[in-house]
């Protein structure tokens, strides 16, 4: 067992708290056949580069491709260059770029599962560009994730936001760059708790005229969208989607609240999944999956849900920072041997948050090393003036 820590507690003060130890996930797993699922993948900073916020940024490639591995080997697979990323908080396009192709080599040295997003952030920053520049931004970044070997995600566009007029807009940018893509693409519907910029993507606020919209894309160019990941946070929303997607274009759940029943479906539809709380819950979620390929839908929930109160944490409000909570638990996991962030990210959440996220990473197994973790949990402690 780990040792006894003093944890900080919501309105002040600490408490003790035992940890209690993990659960025998798997470190390996065949993919699933029931369902087909990505983890979205965060990135490893370079610690000892000279970077400051704002500036240009740099990783550490040996771990950052190892986590990947991870991943794959669980069965999982990788959602790459994506918000859990840092698309648009510290990894810029040229640094996501050689992402994109780094991981695309690893993938076909393995012939493992690998999506890409593609956007248009390589535009001047907080340029409102016209749409025939948004087009060709999208095809420019669609092309590098294409010649890496992996799908595009096609991911919501902070500049496309800000130039589009109403739906007509949308429909336009989209279909244009659909139609001359080499395979079906997924695309990201952000909603703006991950990205307040985001805020009436696809040409309303409200959500009924903008699935219209989505939905009117989507049948307008069928044949060459594979799915729509959903990161709406809302899973009423996200089922009235699902059952109204064209028969063959997949649901992704986006929902790093109500993943297990979204996955587990309605006996009539159901998601699969693209999830950045899969980076911190790869092992339950191959370790669940293992028991849907198997035809148990109780136990594939039964397995997962104990990474839901600790996913619902980490993603909780200000959403946008969950990335932080990602980060820290690859730490306390043992994934990698710093808590340092692209960005400075790493101050993002405070130390009552990411002590709340060990006792709730403890309580679902995902500690591996009870020890490492303790150690490295006491250090963030008392680096941030809590030594107990």
């Amino acid at each position: 067992m780990g040792a006894h820590l003093k944890l900080p507690v919501p309105g002040g003060g600490l408490e003790p708290y035992l940890p209690r130890g993990g659960t025998p996930y798997p470190s390996s797993s065949a993919p699933a056949t029931s369902r087909k699922v990505y983890a979205a993948a965060h990135v490893v900073a370079d610690p000892a580069a000279d970077t400051s916020p704002g500036g240009p940024q740099a990783l550490d490639w040996e771990t950052t491709l190892a986590f990947r591995h991870r991943l794959w080997d669980l069965g999982l697979g990788v959602a790459e260059a994506m918000d859990t990323a840092q698309r648009g908080m510290g990894l810029d396009w040229p640094l996501a770029a050689e992402l994109v192709r780094r991981a695309g080599a690893e993938a076909r040295a393995r012939g493992a599962s690998l999506v890409a997003g593609a956007q248009t952030d390589h535009l001047p920053a907080g340029a409102t560009p016209g749409l025939r520049e948004v087009t060709e931004a999208y095809l420019y970044q669609c092309e590098v994730v294409e010649d890496a070997g992996a799908q595009v995600v096609l991911m919501a566009s902070r500049e496309l936001c800000r130039a589009a007029r109403g739906p007509d807009d949308y429909a336009q940018v989209y279909g244009e760059v659909l139609r001359q893509l080499r395979r079906p693409a997924v695309l990201h519907w952000l909603g703006d708790m991950f990205d307040p910029a985001l805020r009436g993507y696809w040409g309303s606020a409200g959500f009924a005229e903008a699935a219209d919209c989505l939905l009117g894309v989507i049948a307008d160019n069928v044949t060459m969208v594979e799915g729509v990941k959903c990161s709406l946070l809302d899973q009423h929303k996200e089922v009235d989607l699902r059952r109204r997607l064209p028969p063959g274009v997949r649901m992704y759940t986006g929902d790093d609240f109500d993943y297990p029943t979204t996955m587990a479906g309605d006996g009539e539809h159901h998601s699969d999944a693209l999830l950045g709380a899969f980076d911190f819950a790869a092992p339950a979620a191959a370790w669940a999956l293992q028991a849907l390929d198997q035809g148990s839908t109780a136990e594939f929930t039964r397995r997962l849900a104990p990474t839901l109160p600790l996913s619902r944490h980490v993603f909780s409000t200000p959403t946008y920072y969950y990335k932080t909570g990602v980060v820290f638990l690859a730490y306390l996991g043992g994934a990698q041997d710093h808590f340092r962030m692209v960005g400075g990210l790493e101050s993002g959440r405070s130390v009552t948050h990411l002590a709340q996220c060990y006792r709730l990473a403890d309580q679902a197994g995902l500690l591996p090393d009870l020890e490492l973790a303790a150690a490295r949990m006491q250090l963030v402690l008392s680096l941030g003036g809590m030594a107990g």
